[in-house]
């Protein structure tokens, strides 16, 4: 017989820039990849303008084997529902115990590869409202109840794909902008030269029209 309990447990996120930045993104990781290296790629960014915020997912494995590089994920097809309502609290605690969704004039929520799904899970469903979501180098969740598509008419929505990336084909993206659509949802559909990858120059451009 299965069985769950509530634990009290600590997970850790990273950060860049100065918390009373008037624009905050929160960026959520790909499959296997950890915060901090994640970090890394917003911190080019101006840290008096943009305080970036990039939590990490609760599960931790070996990438190869039993020992070596570590990395994390957001989820799996396992016990997934109490993953999901797990993820959403933990990245409603950070917004909340930090204070910066109340101080930023402008907040903005990405997901890159798998963090895609979780980001579009968040915005559904946590407690945060955001003025623009970016999906990178992801597709939207196909199970989500459409009663909750209404949460993405309130925020500027972009698909964002790399021409050369090898999980996700730029037709493919054109596709899922048009399955959007259709529900209702509009997503602006950025392309860029270069693989699975959060593309720096691409980030800019998109943080500029926002």
């Amino acid at each position: 017989m299965e069985h769950k309990l509530n634990i009290t447990i600590e997970a850790r996120y990273f950060s860049h820039g100065n918390p009373q930045a008037e624009t905050v993104i929160v960026a959520l990781h790909g499959y296997g990849q950890l915060g901090a290296y994640f970090l890394k790629k917003f911190e080019f960014l101006d840290p008096e303008k943009y305080l970036v915020i990039v939590p990490e997912g609760l599960h931790h494995f070996y990438v190869s084997g039993t020992s070596g590089r570590v990395g994390a994920s957001w989820m799996t097809k396992e016990n997934r529902e109490t993953d999901i309502r797990n993820y959403i609290t933990y990245l409603d605690a950070i917004l909340e115990k930090t204070g910066v969704a109340e101080s930023a004039s402008k907040k903005i929520l990405l997901g890159f590869s798998q963090g895609g799904a979780t980001a579009s899970r968040y915005l559904a469903a946590g407690s945060q409202k955001f003025d623009a979501f970016i999906l990178w180098a992801a597709v939207f969740p196909p199970d989500m109840n459409p009663e909750k598509f209404a949460a993405f008419n309130t925020s500027q929505n972009f698909l964002v794909v790399g021409d050369q990336d090898k999980y996700y084909k730029t037709e493919d993206i054109v596709i899922e902008q048009e399955k959007l659509a259709v529900s209702g949802m509009k997503f602006d559909l950025v392309q860029f030269k270069g693989e699975h990858t959060v593309d720096q120059h691409t980030l800019k451009t998109i943080l500029d029209e926002i």
